[in-house]
């Protein structure tokens, strides 16, 4: 407790930075992979991601997103066994958000896209080895994100390829593949909309003190998705016909259709992570907080203040503009060619994976999901149309996030210790 009081003043000074420099890691790898697919399919290009991802993640964080957040992340660790040494979780989560921070920067500068949740909790996980025990961590929640390295790119893959291969039947080996797109692409904007506003509804809109059944849910979703799709109608209607275009790619005047239903994905995705992982990303900036305020007192869960989900925002838009680029060629163009069809599969099927297991609660990773879809729409041309190299290293990052964290978090941990203890 006296060293709370001692060094509050500091603990709160480096848990803003330490916050704000992981938040720019989320921007610089979470979000940018959001975009990758809307990026690299050339629907949209970088500096208009940027727009889209500042305007929708802070309206899906502010919206969508917890007033409450999870202090110890994911329940990942007891916050029993740490009554009596609040300074010890003051130490742990400045550890954990540099070390996640760090990762984060590595795994950008060299283009793979990591899950941030992987990383945060791997540092959580070697915080509470180093700092408490191996009886502190709940190793069973660790087993189900090693179950989410196969679920989540399996899942996402597989809804991707499925949503394809009904483009390539419904519009693209039809008779007149332009006529069909802007037939059935209001239904394909349509399903965004309702599905983005089910991830929403079926998470809770906290903010908005709603609480709808599902039926409820199923109804308001439906609603938001013929308003998306009648939109949609409205600008697939101003793309005209290509001839010239067609001559030189038969499927050029196609493309433009989807062109414009990029933008409701790439919203969707925006919207989605800033109500899903935003006000998680910055739990343990919140975490020091509340003890620090608390005068010492360890809590499961603490209010999430409006300033912090700021800070969140701000560190994500800048880490998307200076490095995010990365990580989006990775997405957008290094495992598979995209174009604007196959880029729309990808993200919607992405969207339709998360939306099941927040209703299930499986066990899955954004991230992993997004690289599993854009597999998914590449494997659609055959296993040549992948580029197994890139594919291989992105799935070696993934089995190095959850160590790597833990043991830059261990050596933080014991740095801040060993300086104010």
């Amino acid at each position: 407790m006296e060293i709370i009081t001692e060094w509050g003043s500091v603990f709160l000074i480096l848990a803003i930075v330490f916050g704000l420099y992981m938040t720019w890691g989320i921007g610089a790898n979470d979000v940018a992979n959001a975009m990758g697919t809307s990026v690299g399919s050339g629907a949209i290009t970088v500096r208009q991601a940027i727009l889209i991802a500042a305007v929708c993640e802070f309206i899906g964080a502010f919206v969508a997103g917890g007033d409450v957040t999870e202090t110890i992340r994911s329940g990942i660790i007891d916050a029993e066994t740490l009554d009596g040494r609040p300074e010890l979780l003051v130490y742990g989560m400045l550890a954990s958000l540099l070390a996640a921070g760090v990762w984060l920067m590595i795994a950008s500068a060299r283009g793979w896209p990591v899950s941030t949740t992987h990383s945060i909790v791997g540092a959580i996980v070697g915080f509470a080895v180093a700092g408490i025990g191996l009886h502190a961590v709940h190793w069973e929640t660790i087993g189900q994100i090693v179950a989410s390295w196969v679920i989540s790119p399996l899942l996402g893959g597989l809804a991707a390829l499925l949503i394809m291969l009904s483009i390539r039947h419904l519009i693209l080996n039809a008779e007149n593949p332009f006529r069909q797109a802007k037939r059935w692409g209001p239904v394909y904007v349509f399903l965004v909309g309702w599905i983005v506003s089910l991830v929403s509804l079926f998470k809770g809109l906290k903010h908005l003190d709603l609480h709808l059944t599902t039926t409820e849910s199923l109804i308001v979703a439906t609603v938001f998705g013929l308003v998306t799709g009648l939109i949609g109608k409205v600008l697939i209607d101003r793309v005209k016909l290509d001839e010239k275009a067609d001559r030189a790619f038969h499927f050029a005047s196609v493309e433009k259709v989807f062109t414009p239903m990029m933008i409701f994905t790439a919203c969707a995705m925006a919207f989605a992570h800033g109500s899903n992982d935003v006000a998680n990303g910055i739990g343990p900036l919140a975490a020091v907080v509340s003890v620090i305020q608390s005068g010492g007192a360890v809590a499961q869960k603490a209010q999430l203040p409006l300033w912090i989900l700021l800070l969140g925002g701000i560190g994500i838009v800048v880490g998307l503009a200076t490095l995010g680029y990365r990580v989006m060629q990775t997405i957008g163009t290094r495992i598979t060619e995209l174009t604007p069809t196959r880029g729309f599969s990808a993200t919607l099927a992405a969207a339709a994976v998360v939306v099941l297991a927040s209703k299930t609660g499986l066990p899955v990773s954004t991230t992993h999901i997004a690289v599993g879809a854009v597999m998914g729409v590449g494997l659609s041309r055959g296993i040549a149309a992948l580029d197994l190299r890139v594919i291989g290293n992105i799935v070696v990052s993934w089995l190095i996030t959850l160590p790597a964290g833990a043991v830059l978090a261990a050596a933080f941990f014991y740095l801040f210790k060993f300086s104010f203890s």
